[in-house]
């Protein structure tokens, strides 16, 4: 049997440290670049979700997969970018059907299925269910209307950050990267929303913090790591802005008891075997939760602090752990 890793090409160290993991244990893995297909990858599926897989690897017989591990996800990436937009995105749009119809009917265990992620994806079901569960939460307002920012802004006393649900990245005329980071809002923000129209935001009280939690969640597993973001300036709102700087800082961080109960009542909540929680330490030792990201990057994790977050994740995998 074999176990099944759907990812893309660029993604070599989480995808590769698992892996490893799993051979180490002596299991057969199969990876699926879904960025070649259907370019360099052949998908045949029937009605009794029998077919094959045939690429790079080999071919995989559909039959043979034990379980699947759902990373990451470019169907239509090595399409010609030259190509009709008209005739491009049917092509990409039925190569996902193709690919998430597939794994729809494989019937084997997925960490996690696709309609469990995109539903944690959710970030006001995540502060809701957070919430519910006892966790502490920022006061939150996501809307496009910019007087209820204003009144909303008036009311933090600490003042307001605006941050958006989903990451995205847009960049310059040269083509550099401009990622778009959590934001504390000046008064003169305020005063000028234009745009808010166009887009919907999400804005948060601003909380004064002491650390950044990282808690990685693997079946019944919680790993957590902690940064100082506010040792460096550029840090202090946001600490991916330093991301690089920090790489090697982030410490081993021991939650208390009611806490590690709370997150694993959340990923019960939402059916996941998967999550990477992001927390607020304040000053006088407050937890607050921020969000769950249902498929968070951990490669730098395994490095400093050193989590065993990949070996985690092949037990699962694997069958050798607790599964939801």
């Amino acid at each position: 049997m074999t176990i099944l890793i759907v990812t893309r090409s660029d993604d070599l160290g989480a995808s590769g440290a698992v892996t490893r993991a799993l051979q180490a244990r002596g299991e057969q893995v199969y990876r699926f670049d879904t960025d070649l297909f259907p370019t360099q990858l052949q998908l045949v599926l029937d009605e009794r979700a029998g077919g094959r897989i045939s690429g790079p690897e080999g071919v995989l017989e559909l039959g043979d997969i034990s379980s699947v591990w759902y990373r990451r996800s470019a169907m239509g990436g090595r399409l010609p970018r030259e190509m009709d937009p008209q005739l491009r995105r049917p092509s990409v749009e039925e190569s996902r059907r193709l690919v998430f119809g597939m794994l729809a009917a494989l019937g084997v265990f997925q960490l996690d299925t696709l309609e469990r992620v995109r539903r944690a994806e959710h970030k006001p079901l995540q502060l809701e269910l957070a919430r519910s569960l006892g966790m502490e939460v920022p006061r939150t307002l996501m809307t496009n209307d910019p007087e209820a920012v204003r009144a909303f802004a008036a009311s933090c006393p600490e003042g307001v950050v605006a941050k958006m649900m989903s990451s995205f990245a847009v960049y310059d005329e040269q083509g550099q990267e401009q990622v778009v980071f959590t934001t504390p809002l000046e008064a003169k923000d305020l005063e000028d929303l234009s745009g808010l129209e166009l887009c919907p935001m999400t804005f948060q009280e601003r909380l004064e913090k002491r650390l950044e939690l990282r808690v990685t969640v693997v079946g019944d597993r919680v790993m957590a790591a902690a940064i100082d973001s506010q040792r460096l300036p550029g840090a202090r709102e946001d600490w991916r802005r330093e991301g690089l700087a920090l790489i090697g800082a982030w410490q081993p961080y021991t939650l208390p008891e009611p806490m590690e109960q709370q997150i694993l009542g959340l990923m019960e909540a939402l059916g996941l075997n998967y999550g990477a929680f992001d927390f607020i330490v304040t000053p006088e030792g407050r937890h607050v939760f921020l969000e769950v990201n249902p498929a968070g990057e951990f490669a730098w994790l395994t490095r400093h602090p050193g989590l065993p977050i990949a070996e985690a994740l092949a037990d699962v995998l694997a069958g050798c752990a607790a599964r939801r």
